[in-house]
């Protein structure tokens, strides 16, 4: 008795999905060290005369691709968006993990730092303090590198950071003020270490009020957006009745990331040549609000309303 064979279907294939516009490469600082890894999307078509706007990313790995994507669905329709094209930089490590726990610890942490046991064990322990190192290697070799690469405006350039990289981004501001003219800190981590950036913040606020600050030397800070999600210090539904639900409590009392976000805007908005914005996200908790405040990000460094 003959059968019936089922048709033939022709062999399915899979091959990487890439971000469009994109290219990585492995930078290593010349003072030493294990490299970072630098993911730079360019935007199609020529640059403006000025050369394009930039958008620096902490925590590369984990951010570059919502950030690609929030720019290259927005930035063909900016009578509806109000976003334009720019070129993103997102710095992160030779991995395939959202995440390089101990490299950033050092990396985004203000000195003088301190030594914390590891995170595994068997691990190395670990260390925080290194950001002055991290933000001269910004400046000093990541920057040149794009700008071989890339037309850029050195008059728009614009740095994020979230949690811990939210905190460098403060740090960077008060140290460096001249070195971007547009800073977004999303949750940082004011609490870090004795809330030590709050003595840095105060003494950066007194030297603009002595004229000694960024207007006073002549270099303008920019603008700064400090962002916040609701349930960051308190549960959010879904929390409420969980088995850490307690837990979440104290961290919250210990991190009060909601009062100190909103406590570090109030301080800074008195400082000349620094235009200060707080944005408060309902419905994020301290890791949803990443993806969401990426796209404020790429609206703040890229919005039509500050083109030139």
């Amino acid at each position: 008795m003959m059968t019936e064979t089922e048709p033939e279907t022709p062999t399915k294939t899979a091959t990487p999905a890439l971000i469009p516009g994109t290219v990585q490469f492995d930078l290593a600082s010349r003072e030493g060290g294990e490299p970072h890894r630098i993911y730079l999307y360019t935007p199609p078509g020529e640059a403006p005369a000025g050369g394009w706007p930039v958008l620096y990313l902490l925590d590369g790995n984990a951010v570059i691709a919502t950030a690609v994507e929030a720019v290259r669905a927005q930035a063909p329709y900016t009578l509806g968006t109000g976003i334009t094209f720019g070129v993103i930089v997102a710095i992160g490590y030779p991995t395939e993990e959202a995440y390089d726990s101990l490299r950033r610890s050092w990396d985004l942490g203000p000195p003088p730092g301190q030594t914390y046991p590891p995170f595994f064990e068997g691990g190395p322990p670990v260390r925080t303090g290194g950001a002055d190192g991290f933000l001269a290697f910004i400046e000093d070799e990541v920057k040149p590198e794009v700008a071989r690469r890339v037309p850029v405006n050195a008059r728009r350039q614009a740095i994020f950071g979230h949690s811990f990289g939210g905190l460098f981004v403060l740090h960077a501001l008060f140290l460096r003020p001249d070195a971007f003219t547009g800073w977004i800190s999303a949750s940082p981590a004011i609490w870090w270490e004795g809330a030590g950036i709050v003595t840095r913040a105060q003494a950066f606020v007194a030297a603009g009020q002595e004229g000694t600050g960024p207007e006073g030397t002549g270099q303008g800070a920019g603008r700064l957006l400090l962002l916040v999600g609701e349930y960051e210090q308190q549960l959010a539904p879904f929390q409420i009745g969980a088995v850490d639900a307690e837990k979440r409590r104290a961290s919250f009392l210990e991190s009060r990331i909601v009062d100190h976000t909103r406590e570090m805007a109030e301080r800074l908005a008195p400082v000349p040549g620094l235009a200060t914005t707080y944005e408060f996200l309902p419905g994020e908790t301290h890791m949803s609000v990443l993806p969401a405040s990426i796209n404020h990000a790429v609206r703040f460094a890229f919005g039509a309303v500050h083109a030139e």
